[in-house]
């Protein structure tokens, strides 16, 4: 296997809503810079990826109102690298148009499909098991995602339960399980059977295509003939004009739990999906009542285990509360209890309806 044969696809056209009031439609999460180190999520995605992978092989799919953030932050990238979305039609239709669009470019592909707003710790073992699938799949008719072994219940991510090893650190996927509730969840973690669903994915180029054409045969009709160009020779873009008709489906639920050739890697990089206000606070550093401040600086009196941020050179003064969520973002102040973050998108909703696109 050549190193220019394998190819990464970054997906970044999500608007992030569970991150609201900081992650808002014209600036999602994928573009912020959370912990202060001067890059975004989706710059530190790039910059983890092509340590293994040719940065002229890195692709990302994003929605359209996004190419030119994405330009801006990732300038290394040639504007034909950038492929962009009319609409938001969930993973499938992402992946389903990056496969036809890199097969075009080279038939032997072995690509890494990853979300743009993960967080990993462990670097260099998480790039190890990647440069490892990548192998894997390279040689076999197998479709391969990542496990990651739990250390608690979540109940907010999906699980994968393993069956029979077939090689060095790689299962059979035996049950793909969404989102569990809590008292399932610890059942999966206690069985030491079950891992979290990563949502980070590793195939060759025809074993998707396949697998699509098999399992999601209207998607494979209107994505694969459906590639547009425009803009100059130098600066030409893609967009594809049937993916707004497309269906509005996962690839969990379209390929990966009805396909009979799926495949796990195990591992523990330190890894978060970065997804929530609770995953964010459980990655800081805590002052001695468990409180977390981002960005701006706090007072706290008679208060614990709360997260509060607010923008750079604000002051928070705060006394009794516990376990709230504090957050302030452009002409939105979010206060909220921490564990019921599952009702920002009703508060996101609420606010798109009533008062209109100015707080969204």
């Amino acid at each position: 296997m050549s190193n220019k044969d394998n190819y990464c696809v970054i997906m970044g056209g999500g608007i992030g809503s569970r991150f609201w009031p900081f992650s808002r439609k014209t600036l999602p999460k994928q573009f912020l810079d959370f912990f202060g180190t001067g890059r975004s999520l989706l710059q530190q995605t790039f910059d983890r990826f092509k340590k293994i992978i040719p940065a002229e092989n890195i692709l990302v799919v994003t929605n359209d109102l996004y190419a030119s953030l994405v330009m801006e932050q990732l300038p290394e990238l040639a504007p034909e690298q950038i492929l962009l979305e009319p609409t938001r039609r969930n993973t499938a239709p992402c992946i389903a148009w990056a496969s036809y669009h890199i097969r075009a470019l080279n038939p032997n592909a072995n690509i890494v499909v990853a979300p743009s707003d993960h967080l990993i710790l462990k670097e260099e073992e998480f790039l190890n098991a990647i440069a490892k699938g990548l192998d894997f799949v390279a040689q076999s008719d197998k479709l391969l995602t990542l496990g990651i072994k739990p250390n608690r219940p979540e109940t907010g991510y999906g699980y994968i339960q393993i069956a029979e090893q077939v090689n060095d650190n790689f299962y059979k996927v035996k049950t793909f399980t969404e989102k569990p509730e809590l008292e399932l969840a610890k059942v999966f973690v206690e069985s030491r059977e079950f891992y979290w669903n990563s949502g980070l994915f590793m195939w060759n180029v025809n074993s998707i295509i396949k697998a699509g054409e098999l399992l999601l045969p209207e998607l494979a009709a209107k994505l694969g003939p459906g590639e547009k160009v425009y803009g100059t020779p130098d600066e030409k873009q893609f967009i594809n004009e049937n993916f707004p008709s497309c269906p509005n489906v996962s690839i969990d639920f379209g390929i990966m739990e009805k396909a009979n050739n799926v495949y796990v890697s195990l591992g523990d990089f330190g890894w978060s999906d970065l997804g929530t206000w609770s995953a964010l606070y459980d990655l800081s550093p805590k002052d001695k009542d468990g409180n977390v401040t981002l960005k701006c600086n706090s007072m706290l009196y008679n208060s614990k285990n709360n997260i509060v941020t607010l923008p750079t050179g604000r002051l928070a003064v705060i006394d009794g509360l516990e376990g709230y969520l504090v957050a302030e973002s452009g002409n939105v102040l979010l206060i909220c209890r921490k564990d019921e973050e599952h009702a920002i998108r009703k508060y996101v909703n609420d606010a798109q309806i009533k008062l209109g696109e100015d707080y969204i």
